[in-house]
């Protein structure tokens, strides 16, 4: 930075002063002292007495309380994105078991309360002591940060998210939330208040099929709004459809008695169709319509659909099997790359086995 009245000149970094060998005065380009210029930086600087920063100044969170108190941190914002951005990491969980093969169909319902519920009938969240916490498992996942089955490849081989903060920040964000599991021939229940469990995880009836389903209310001191946005949530569950063939995902609005199924049989080849549905093809419809094909690049097996090589800069979207790539651009242009050199696909290759 530079003062006018002085003609020092100096580079802050990180609110403190570099070695002085550049400070300059009055425009000849004659180096100052080091004396003299540390006497005139001293001059400028806030010294704070060592006495205002202690010890107990540190300050510990426990808990999920972090996230209460930095919620951005872990969702982005506390506007319409992150209040949906709840309840994407729930449907992500549940899709996730999808792609271990235990999912077949996902379910996601609006209620008059302003709470939401994900339906999922996977292999449910295990319900047994924890070995280390010594509590439920479902309890620890819905409490602790980090705390998932995705660290290892023992439970999820493919999955949308890595680092067991999904729905323990769900749990946390929420004015309440419950667990309900079918596992082990039994339905078991809990109830959570803004991150506490406020119930023992108990046994409520019997069940002869498994899953999941988690129904939380955001909390209104949280966030700016706590108003469900149907069509926001009808476009992910039909993309997510698109991404996931093999999964059929239903929505329900109890606040307007809509719902809708979405089953996208055809998968990338179908979302390509759909992207294009409004726009007019430069190639012909057979192969605009091409299914997607298989492709090698750096050491991992990707399925990938293009829209048009006529406008393929402007429209191209890269995603997961889960959810949108967050370097979207730089994985449509290596793709594009490794497209003009193929090399032989595998001789059945399957999304699940596909994966890196």
């Amino acid at each position: 930075m530079a003062d006018s009245h002085s003609n020092i000149v100096a580079f802050p970094v990180a609110s403190r002063y570099l070695p002085v060998a550049a400070v300059f005065k009055g425009g000849t380009g004659k180096t100052m002292s080091d004396e003299k210029a540390t006497a005139t930086l001293t001059e400028t600087e806030e010294v704070t007495a060592p006495s205002d920063y202690q010890a107990e100044h540190i300050q510990v969170l426990k808990g999920l309380e972090g996230v209460r108190k930095r919620p951005a941190m872990y969702i982005g914002d506390t506007s319409t994105k992150g209040l949906h951005h709840l309840l994407e990491e729930v449907v992500d969980n549940a899709v996730d078991e999808a792609l271990a093969g235990y999912c077949r169909r996902i379910e996601v319902t609006l209620h008059q309360d302003g709470s939401v519920s994900v339906t999922d009938d996977g292999r449910g969240i295990p319900v047994d002591i924890h070995p280390e916490e010594k509590r439920p498992a479902v309890e620890v996942v819905l409490t602790m940060l980090h705390a998932g089955g995705k660290f290892q490849t023992g439970a999820y081989k493919v999955s949308g998210g890595l680092h067991g903060v999904g729905v323990s920040v769900v749990n946390a964000l929420s004015e309440w939330l419950e667990v309900k599991v079918k596992r082990d021939g039994k339905i078991w229940w809990q109830r959570y208040e803004r991150g506490e469990p406020v119930t023992p995880l108990k046994v409520i009836g019997k069940a002869t099929k498994t899953g999941t389903t988690i129904t939380f209310k955001p909390d209104p001191e949280i966030f700016e709004t706590t108003q469900w946005d149907a069509e926001r949530i009808k476009q992910r569950l039909h993309e997510l459809a698109f991404l996931n063939p093999q999964v059929r995902f239903i929505f329900r609005d109890e606040r307007t008695g809509e719902e809708a199924e979405f089953h996208e049989k055809g998968g990338l080849a179908a979302y390509v169709q759909h992207l294009n549905r409004n726009r007019e093809s430069c190639i012909a419809p057979s192969r605009s319509a091409a299914p997607a094909k298989w492709s090698r690049m750096e050491n991992c097996w990707m399925k990938s659909a293009w829209k048009s090589p006529c406008n393929i800069t402007k429209a191209t979207k890269s995603k997961s099997s889960v959810s949108p790539t967050m370097f979207g651009r730089w994985m449509v242009a290596r793709t594009k790359a490794a497209s003009k050199t193929p090399s032989p696909a595998p001789s059945t290759p399957t999304p699940e086995k596909s994966a890196c």
